[in-house]
């Protein structure tokens, strides 16, 4: 079968088109055909070496060819024999291992059913993008109906799904975001939308006064969190669901050790959230989806052949909603 291989860590032009092995699922896994797939800041990362401890092993144990990609739709193949949930010929999405390929394995308690009004594309969008805002707002938000929600970083795949999905559990919605998303993030239910080229939403605006939030949800910010506190009602919550790669392992050890601190000394509660691939977790957004509260933005699409120039162009960080991978046609 046809992947995208790459050996050790580096730019995207480590990402090469082979022929490999197809794989066989063990009892528990699904064998599926791919027929879209959609790139994660997660594939980014570890293509790169990042967190750290990604490169330290391959610089101690020689690396071996990987296939990058998690998110996936497409149908299934052949099933182990411990699959309950699934038969031969499903339409399913969700996540995987190696989805940049024309076959992947998925574990039976990642994946659930395609509905048939959503395409592939579509439906390879959600999973981890979908999960981490879901996750972020209900879980670590802990959103409420009414209450004022900023989401920082709405033009990207989290935010686009975080936008809606806070839309749908009756929230007061701020987007911030670049000038060339501003309409977009009104279409897809944004309350008020601002443009970060112009106004920085941490600072007091002309007539003195700093507007806080109940909730924000930080998307591939860049402001440290001391920043996002002065926008924070004194008993808000502020979820780190990632940060500018510039300073994301800054953001991440900032969460992780005044996180705490802050949340015992203060009304201000900090966290940080990150995808937990969850079958209900898929139903809530499939549901969503089909009751017509969830749509997912796709920026862009490429064949399997260019996924380098796709992660490369990923990697400019200013995609509006995510970038998939079109793999099989019907």
């Amino acid at each position: 079968m046809n992947a995208i291989v790459y050996t050790g860590h580096g730019s995207p032009d480590i990402l090469q088109l082979k022929e490999v092995e197809k794989p066989r699922p063990q009892e528990n896994q699904l064998l599926i055909k791919v027929h879209a797939a959609a790139l994660n800041a997660l594939d980014s990362h570890i293509m790169r070496g990042v967190p750290f401890i990604n490169g330290l092993i391959d610089w101690l144990v020689k690396p071996k060819p990987k296939i990058p990609g998690v998110d996936l739709a497409g149908r299934v193949e052949a099933i182990g024999g411990k699959v309950t949930r699934f038969k031969v010929g499903d339409e399913v999405f969700g996540s995987g291992r190696g989805a940049l390929a024309e076959y992947a394995l998925s574990p039976e308690r990642t994946l659930v059913l395609k509905p048939a009004s959503v395409t592939f594309e579509a439906a390879a969008a959600v999973s981890v993008a979908g999960l981490t805002a879901l996750q972020g707002l209900r879980d670590r938000g802990e959103i409420k109906p009414g209450q004022k929600v900023l989401i920082h970083g709405a033009g990207g795949g989290v935010g686009t799904f975080a936008v809606q999905i806070a839309k749908s559990f009756g929230a007061e919605v701020t987007a911030v975001c670049g000038t060339h998303n501003l309409e977009m993030a009104r279409s897809i239910g944004a309350d008020h939308v601002i443009d970060y080229t112009k106004e920085d939403f941490t600072q007091s605006g002309p007539d003195g006064h700093q507007k806080q939030y109940d909730l924000i949800l930080s998307v591939n910010g860049y402001h440290p969190v001391s920043a996002h506190r002065r926008a924070l009602k004194p008993n808000g919550i502020l979820v780190m669901a990632g940060a500018a790669k510039s300073r994301l392992l800054k953001a991440m050890l900032q969460v992780m050790l005044l996180g705490p601190v802050i949340s015992k000394t203060s009304g201000q509660k900090i966290r940080f959230v990150g995808a937990k691939v969850k079958e209900e977790d898929l139903r809530f957004l499939n549901e969503l989806i089909e009751n017509g509260k969830l749509k997912p933005v796709i920026d862009r699409q490429y064949p399997l052949s260019e996924a380098a120039e796709a992660m490369r162009y990923f990697e400019e960080w200013h995609s509006r909603g995510k970038v998939i991978i079109s793999v099989a046609k019907e």
